[in-house]
């Protein structure tokens, strides 16, 4: 009986990462609020599901917002541009399914190709505030980068696009799901994009007391 109440027993360590996944899914969505946040928030919130829930290595809320305040301005402008080229997207799909009501053909033709071009879009969103919280680039470069490995681990991507359309579509028929959906699908989607990480991370340079350079990454 005195097993159970163990802090390390798997019941307590389960709850405790449900409960994470909830808190820092609702810092974030507060933190989303004024929109212009929502780039620097995303790419803190891959942090610290990674390196606090994941990995366990430093406290949930301080890791949020240390790489909030770190990647601020290139995430508010990566975010501002991908929300922009979306809210386009959208917009060409509804216009795409009216056109479609008038004529069939052509509409479904458009239709298709919006289509294709909002799920690229979706799948560089889902890549570029992943890289951003673990490499130092440019915007420009972050873009280069988030359509290059999206292409490249095309298998990868696909998966990851399915938990953000499950993530949705769980939302739409359990709306208080919300309240734990952003850290459940930043989790899953971080086990794939972990491994295509890995192949492009430079081999450790030794350990974190001869370096100064807090590795945890690579554990």
């Amino acid at each position: 009986m005195s097993n159970f109440f163990n802090l390390e027993n798997p019941v307590f360590v389960t709850l405790s990462r449900i409960f994470d996944l909830i808190f820092i899914s609702i810092v974030y969505l507060l933190v989303c609020l004024p929109v212009i946040t929502i780039g620097p928030a995303n790419t803190a919130l891959y942090y610290a599901v990674v390196k606090v829930i994941r990995k366990e290595r430093g406290y949930l809320l301080r890791e949020f917002f240390k790489s909030f305040r770190q990647n601020f301005k290139r995430g508010a402008i990566a975010g501002i541009i991908m929300l922009v080229v979306n809210s386009l997207l959208v917009y060409d799909v509804y216009y795409a399914l009216n056109m479609a009501n008038v004529d069939n053909t052509k509409g479904s033709i458009f239709l298709g190709v919006f289509i294709a071009f909002f799920l690229l879009a979706v799948s560089f969103n889902i890549y570029a505030f992943p890289i951003l919280s673990r490499f130092e680039m440019t915007v420009k470069q972050l873009i280069k980068a988030s359509v290059y490995m999206s292409m490249r681990h095309l298998l990868s991507t696909i998966l990851m696009v399915v938990i953000v359309a499950a993530s949705v579509v769980a939302f739409f028929f359990v709306p208080l799901l919300i309240m734990i959906l952003p850290g459940v699908a930043t989790l899953l989607i971080s086990l794939l994009m972990e491994r295509v990480f890995r192949k492009y991370m430079p081999e450790s340079e030794g350990p974190g007391e001869e370096t100064g350079k807090d590795e945890w990454y690579l554990e």
